[in-house]
């Protein structure tokens, strides 16, 4: 009897914990203009850990997959970017109120464009210099590199990198791969790919990674790509670039 009594708690216990994983927790909440604590509508809301995302309604009301100690990352255009950490209460309670607070912009200088144009394509196309980035095809390779002009000595640079072990990005990809691994996750989630494709300060990027935006900018140029690009790209193009790399960088590790 005392054997059958374990046997029924153990099972109780067992299905109980099964329950619960098959039912993942949520979060809900309501983000708020922090000035005015008007509901803001539009906010993107990012899981970090499980690289979800999803975001808030006209009345600012949201609610996504997280557990405790998941960190959800908001962000919208002309306000500051936040992480909370989520927390047993907030699961219970599900009633949190999420404040965003508007950036303060200094109006920053202009610059007077050295190149005096004419109006006419033919004689301004002569006047402005050429920026040339070119990608090299490399054998054994699904994607190219790519550099600033095509004298020799940028190939050589961009096969010397390649090839040497000792610039074989491992200080960021070696000694990171559970952050790369989420490379893979982001690409299955539309809310979170759409929300990269409309920005272009590498945060959000840097965020799901767990690296500074500074270094998304070091790890483009060890993967030989131009300034043009780093400066240009938005998150979502820097996000592949840095996933080929990544792959490319994992080919030759084993090759090695």
């Amino acid at each position: 009897m005392r054997f059958f009594a374990v046997f029924l708690f153990t099972l109780l216990t067992f299905a109980s914990y099964a329950q619960e994983t098959e039912t993942p927790s949520t979060v809900s909440g309501i983000v708020v203009n922090a000035t005015t604590l008007l509901p803001k509508s539009n906010v993107n809301i990012v899981n970090i850990n499980t690289v979800k995302g999803t975001t808030s309604s006209g009345h600012g009301e949201f609610t996504i997959e997280a557990k405790v100690n998941d960190t959800l990352h908001f962000s919208f255009i002309g306000f500051e970017s936040i992480k909370i950490r989520v927390t047993n209460d907030w699961i219970k309670n599900k009633n949190t109120k999420i404040r965003l607070t508007e950036k303060a912009y200094a109006l920053e200088e202009v610059v007077i464009n050295k190149y005096q144009l004419t109006g006419y394509l033919e004689v301004d196309t002569k006047i402005l210099p050429l920026n040339e980035n070119f990608r090299y095809p490399i054998s054994g390779l699904p994607y190219g590199y790519e550099a600033g002009d095509h004298s020799p000595n940028k190939i050589n640079r961009v096969l010397g990198s390649l090839f040497n072990p000792a610039d074989l990005l491992y200080n960021f990809f070696g000694k990171k791969p559970k952050e790369m691994s989420k490379l893979k996750e982001i690409k299955k989630d539309d809310v979170v790919k759409n929300l990269l494709a409309s920005k272009f300060d590498k945060e959000t990027l840097a965020s799901l990674l767990g690296i500074d935006p500074k270094e998304i900018n070091e790890i483009l140029q060890r993967c030989n790509y131009s300034e043009t690009f780093i400066k240009t790209a938005n998150d979502l193009q820097i996000m592949e670039a840095i996933s080929s790399c990544y792959e490319d960088y994992k080919i030759l590790k084993r090759k090695k």
